[in-house]
């Protein structure tokens, strides 16, 4: 099944975490946290660690995300780990990764498994989907 939704940023708070040992590259390592709410067949909120190798002024790198959504697909409720990932050129997204995390459902998403994906719209609304097969009678 498909579910899909919107979502909204609501904090972005840059880690201390650093790499260690230091190494010099040409884009700059980062880490944060982030809180994001979901709306539509996707509805909740998710906890995210999130990591890039990023330039700011260029918009060039490739950003790592662990997120822990805690809502509801398709009006049904519980918790589950997602894992994405995605480089872009500064106009262009590709290498996406996009996983369910297996064994990590709860409630009536126990079992959830799949993939999906994010998008911008132009208009700066993004955009979130998940294609997932849920246990049965759950």
């Amino acid at each position: 099944m498909r579910a899909t939704g919107t979502f909204t940023v609501e904090a972005f708070v840059p880690a201390e975490l650093k790499p260690d040992p230091a190494v010099s590259t040409g884009l700059p390592v980062g880490a944060a946290t982030m809180e994001k709410h979901f709306e539509g067949e996707v509805a909740g909120r998710s906890a995210t660690l999130f990591t890039a190798a990023f330039d700011q002024a260029t918009g060039v790198g490739t950003y790592v995300a662990m997120e822990s959504f805690e809502g509801s697909l398709c009006g049904r409720a519980g918790a589950f780990n997602f894992a994405h990932s995605a480089t872009t050129s500064g106009s262009d997204r590709t290498a996406e990764f996009f996983t369910i995390v297996p064994a990590s459902g709860t409630g009536e998403l126990t079992g959830v498994s799949g993939g999906g994906a994010t998008a911008v719209d132009a208009d700066g609304t993004h955009r979130i989907w998940f294609d997932c097969e849920l246990e049965a009678g759950r």
